[in-house]
Order: C-alpha cells, then structure tokens, then sequence
C-alpha cells in the first residue's frame, strides 16, 4: 500500500499544469519562453495573471492532494512522506520529458494539509518579502527557512528535517535564481 501512495503522489505531481494550461488556452508551450519554467511564476510573466493563479493554484492542490492520500487509502503513512513524491514529480514530471517545476507551490501544498496555521504563517513571510525584495525566488527560499524555524520551535523533529531537505533542495533548484539575484539582473516582480 505504501508503494502504491508513493507512486501515486509522483504521478499526481507530474501532472504539468503549466503546460496543460499553456497549450489548451493559449496556443503557447510554456517550455518555450520564458525561463522555460513549467511553473507559476514563468507562467505570470508569460501568460499573465489568470494562467499564473491557474497554475499555481493546481501545483498547490496537488500537493495538498499528494500529502492527503495516506487518509484516502487509510494508511500510517506519514503526510510529509507522502507529499515528498509529488514535489519530485513536479520538479522532474513523467508526463512533460522530466522537466518540470521548481517545487515551491507543490511543496506549499504539501504544508497546506499537513500544517494549515504554519502554511499561513509562510504566506505571509512569503509575500512579506516579495513586498519589499520584489523577487519571488527569494521569497520562496526564505518562506521555506522560515518553514525550518517552525518546526525547530514546534519541536517536530519530522517537519524539521522534511524542511531541512526541501530547503536544500530549493536552493539547488535556484541556484541559477541566486546568481542572478547577486548579479542583480533577476527579474523582479511588477506591482501594478
């Protein structure tokens, strides 16, 4: 049974809604512009706001509905460990040559069923940022250390290391956002 949650969670995250959305709405393969991103924040810049909250909307809920299916097949399974899959499908999907996301909303979604308050809190911390840095991936990667604070202060060894990882494998997955970032020629976000 556990199997069966890990592979699903994987194929639930490898769904590309950016892609999907991309191509059936717009005429436009998402892969192909931008960042080249099958993500939320390529999917703004190229297609604009209703196709960003789109996207980022559904890799959030798939990986709510990733982290929820130890409840659905009644298992002991933990949530975080079933949401892992999800975030790697996401990031290397089966259904788009395994070139995907960069995990944030998928794992958000993951946080969002698991730990609704915290989820919250990271929001804020999240925009908080983008408010004032007006860059999103630093947003992302400074929500997901503020994610390994609160589990340090919860006490909740398996959220911590959960975090811990996502939080490197954020870093690795931005890495080229943190060159730019220290370059100062990464894209910053337009409030209009």
């Amino acid at each position: 049974m556990i199997a069966i949650i890990l592979l699903l969670s994987y194929v639930i995250g490898s769904v590309p809604f950016a892609l999907i959305v991309g191509k059936v709405f717009y005429d436009v393969d998402i892969r192909e512009h931008g960042s080249g991103n099958l993500g939320g924040t390529n999917t703004f810049r190229v297609l604009g706001k209703k196709a960003g909250f789109i996207v980022t909307i559904s890799d959030l809920l798939k990986g709510t509905l990733a982290a929820a299916l130890p409840f659905f097949f009644d298992s002991s399974l933990p949530i975080l460990v079933a949401g892992i899959p999800a975030v790697i499908g996401h990031c290397y999907p089966v259904f788009a040559k395994f070139k995907g996301g960069k995990a944030v909303a998928t794992s958000a979604g993951v946080l969002l069923f698991y730990a609704p308050l915290m989820f919250c809190l990271l929001i804020a911390v999240f925009f908080l940022v983008l408010y004032v840095t007006k860059y999103v991936s630093l947003s992302s990667l400074l929500a997901c250390a503020a994610a390994v604070i609160y589990g340090i202060v919860v006490r909740d060894v398996t959220l911590t290391l959960v975090m811990v990882a996502f939080l490197l494998f954020l870093l690795y997955r931005h890495r080229a956002n943190i060159r730019r970032i220290i370059a100062k020629t990464e894209p910053k976000v337009k409030w209009l």
